[in-house]
């Protein structure tokens, strides 16, 4: 009798309250056993059993505990559900659900969950120790075991497996990703990548179906694809890389000697696979007298390759500096038929297409006829095209 009176008062307690806050029509709904109303646990409808009861409607002012929730759950803190979810849950800094959760999960600063199967959104993360399937939303961080659908989080992602997307502000960890993963700055992938991996600064992987695309480097073993680095690409076995410098173990490496129409002389490093390859260089001008330091980089590509010829196709950027004043940049398309005469010895050449921007008198001067050129009303900025050359000795490593 007693137990009885000590419930009854407290569902009138609250009652009241609700009543109050605006609540009155939920509040006289109250004596169902699928409706759970109360402040904190245990003051509330279901008292000190609430932890083995199961809702249709929560409400709890602070928070809530139970076995499970099939509808909707609101907390202005939080929620605790022993077993499973399902439906929606509200709270107002966290949702902790013991088991599964299936529906959609809503809260201030974080969900922990076990299984997961449709939307959660957190303000800082949402961490799951089993599954999922759908989306994880988080400001901060997101973690899964098995996904099955997409992450998004303000810096930072981790699954096992991925069959899905994953994007971060900062990084994507994963052993094997059946999509995509996009990142600030990183993503790492123990195993697979079937399909893309795009960041700010690094991707790695052990083997890739698909593309990296990296603002700095791309690190794997093997790629079915194309490797787009900044600067550098490193893989055992990749055709298609597309950065300044390829370290690619079964691909081609070379050291060349040219000298193009600017009596400009290089020495170049081209790195890269059976198609692509990066250019990077450095020499000296023999025609001026002050720019006459000179650097290169670009992109190339092998086409048409037999025994003892090829067409190297190469695009191109070339600066000449004296480190004090003044600017001299070209920017040339070559068209070069190389011949070689041993597996590591190789002569090319051919013609250029050039677009020259300078700001000095020997800059201009180094060509004499140009096909177009234009000259800004102060005197200073030229701009011209015209048609060059360059040839040069390549020793293959």
């Amino acid at each position: 009798m007693r137990i009885y009176n000590y419930t009854t008062k407290i569902k009138q307690i609250i009652v009241t309250l609700l009543a109050f806050t605006g609540l009155q029509g939920i509040a006289q709904t109250h004596n169902s056993d699928r409706v759970h109303l109360g402040i904190l646990y245990p003051i509330s409808t279901h008292g000190t059993d609430a932890p083995l009861d199961t809702n249709d409607f929560s409400l709890h002012l602070l928070g809530g505990v139970s076995a499970e929730e099939r509808g909707l759950a609101f907390a202005g803190f939080a929620n605790v559900v022993r077993n499973n979810i399902r439906g929606v849950a509200f709270a107002g800094f966290s949702n902790h659900i013991g088991k599964k959760a299936d529906g959609m999960l809503f809260a201030g600063f974080a969900n922990t969950y076990g299984e997961g199967r449709g939307m959660q959104f957190a303000g800082f993360s949402n961490v799951a120790s089993d599954n999922v399937e759908g989306a994880q939303f988080a400001g901060f961080l997101n973690k899964a075991d098995n996904l099955m659908g997409t992450q998004i989080a303000g810096f930072s992602n981790h699954a096992m497996e991925v069959s899905g997307s994953q994007f971060a502000g900062f990084a994507n960890t994963a052993k094997a990703v059946g999509g995509s993963q996009f990142a600030g700055f990183s993503n790492v992938t123990g195993q697979k990548v079937k399909g893309s991996q795009l960041s700010g600064f690094i991707n790695v992987a052990k083997e890739v179906s698909g593309s990296q695309v990296a603002g700095f480097i791309n690190v794997a073993k093997k790629v079915k694809g194309a490797q787009i680095a900044g600067f550098i690409n490193i893989a055992d076995s990749s055709d298609h890389p597309v950065g300044i410098i390829n370290i690619i173990k079964n691909g081609e490496k070379s050291i060349g000697f040219s000298v193009d129409e600017n009596q400009t002389s290089l020495l170049t490093f081209r790195s890269g696979g059976k198609v692509l390859y990066g250019i990077l260089g450095a020499g000296y001008n023999f025609e001026n007298e002050d720019h006459v330091y000179a650097m290169e980089a670009g992109f190339g590509a092998h086409f048409f390759r037999t025994r003892f010829f090829r067409l190297n196709t190469e695009a191109t950027f070339q600066m000449l500096e004296n480190f004090t004043a003044g600017d001299y940049f070209k920017s040339s398309l070559k068209l070069m038929p190389s011949v070689r005469f041993t597996k590591k010895l190789e002569l090319f050449g051919g013609p250029s297409f050039n677009y020259i921007n300078t700001n000095t008198l020997e800059g201009k001067a180094l060509i004499n006829d140009y096909m177009w050129e234009h000259q800004n009303r102060w005197g200073k900025d030229f701009h011209a095209t015209y048609i060059g050359y360059q040839a040069g000795l390549n020793f293959i490593f």
